[in-house]
């Protein structure tokens, strides 16, 4: 969650005020210029290349090329809150540039992108080589040169001092700081092979952060009936892995890392894969575990060097492929603070909680509702 005032917290369920603002800047954001801001919607989407993106109208502003455009324009738009007796709060809503732009009686309709959008953008022309060296040390280059000023922020659990070794990039930046893969295939993707992941958040803060789990603090508690509107539970298959096999391979005559295994091994979990699937696979026939099912996926990277790091990977793929089994979607007092990634917990139905961790979210700048799509493990629905 971003940081708010506790009085933002109690300010949400309760009367408050909800006033919008948007800034654009023609200056790489050393500048900014206020702008009124009629209908608008933020979205948020942990699973897009572009964590947020949103739709406004900014009124009153010029175009061309002293005003807003599509080639140096950047737009930071915020929520604010006010309860009673407190002053406005405001909660950054993302920070973008202009994906598009149309002139409108009153100003102008804009689409708008996150700034990932600007490193995605920025290819190299020609295959570069990368490391050896340590992650901080090979991630803040390749952001700055994209995103000049920017500092990225680790937060705890990615580890800027984690080794990198040598590897060579065809073109694409985005997938190497993210999750990509060379021409070959092989996963090149410096947060994927730190067991986490690459964005940039609702302030304009490049991140690199470890991949969210369901046990991780609970940010926010929505109560049945007076946050929470309309739930709609659904459960699915699709993704679901619980058995992952994590090596890594330089190619360059160094000693293989793995493979490690790293599975479901609570036997409680309807998605337990045995006690050990892989040096003992027939322990669920001979134990009367029926119910049993094996899901297995592989894992190898060129830039992960040690067991330690490969078991990092492999928990953190298995904490996000076990979370897409249980899917909440609902609708409740907006929270402007609450970002992808949060663990929340719902009460879904009355007397009971679920925590879930949010993978996507919507609400209209000045807005009282917001909408979520959260996901859970069948250990939690279970528990």
């Amino acid at each position: 969650m971003l940081p708010v005032p506790d009085a933002v917290h109690r300010a949400v369920l309760g009367p408050a005020r909800r006033p919008k603002r948007a800034e654009w800047s023609n200056d790489g954001g050393q500048t900014w210029v206020p702008a009124k801001v009629g209908d608008s919607e933020v979205r948020g989407d942990r699973n897009a290349e572009c964590r947020y993106s949103a739709s406004c109208d900014l009124l009153g502003v010029p175009l061309g090329r002293s005003g807003v455009n599509s080639i140096s324009t950047m737009v930071r738009l915020y929520q604010g809150i006010a309860g009673p007796r407190m002053d406005v709060a405001w909660i950054p809503a993302g920070v973008y540039v202009l994906d598009d732009v149309e002139r409108t009686r009153l100003g102008a309709s804009v689409e708008l992108l996150g700034l990932e959008e600007p490193i995605r953008s920025a290819k190299f022309p020609t295959a570069r080589t990368i490391g050896p060296d340590n992650a901080g040390a090979l991630v803040d280059p390749l952001v700055g040169e994209a995103l000049p000023g920017r500092v990225v922020s680790w937060r705890p659990g990615a580890n800027p001092s984690t080794a990198v070794p040598q590897i060579v990039v065809d073109e694409d930046r985005w997938q190497a700081l993210s999750n990509g893969t060379d021409s070959s295939g092989a996963a090149t993707g410096i947060a994927a092979a730190l067991g986490g992941e690459f964005y940039v958040d609702a302030r304009g803060v490049p991140t690199m952060a470890p991949t969210p789990t369901l046990d991780a603090p609970v940010v926010w508690r929505i109560p049945y009936g007076v946050a929470l509107v309309t739930p709609s539970e659904r459960q699915s298959a699709e993704g679901l892995v619980n058995l992952w096999v994590i090596s890594g391979d330089g190619g360059d005559g160094s000693a293989t890392v793995g493979p490690v295994f790293v599975w479901d091994d609570d036997p409680s979990s309807l998605t337990y894969a045995g006690p050990d699937p892989v040096n003992d696979p027939l322990a669920p026939q001979r134990l009367g575990l029926s119910w049993v099912r094996l899901r297995v996926e592989r894992y190898a990277s060129p830039l992960i060097t040690s067991d330690a790091q490969a078991y990092t990977v492999g928990n953190a793929k298995l904490a996000d492929s076990l979370g897409v089994q249980a899917t909440l979607s609902f609708t409740s007092v907006c929270h402007p603070g609450l970002e992808p990634g949060d663990v929340v917990e719902v009460e879904v139905r009355p007397g009971e909680w679920q925590r879930h961790i949010i993978d996507s979210l919507s609400y209209s700048l000045g807005g009282v509702s917001m909408s979520c799509t959260t996901r859970t493990t069948a250990r939690r629905l279970t528990a």
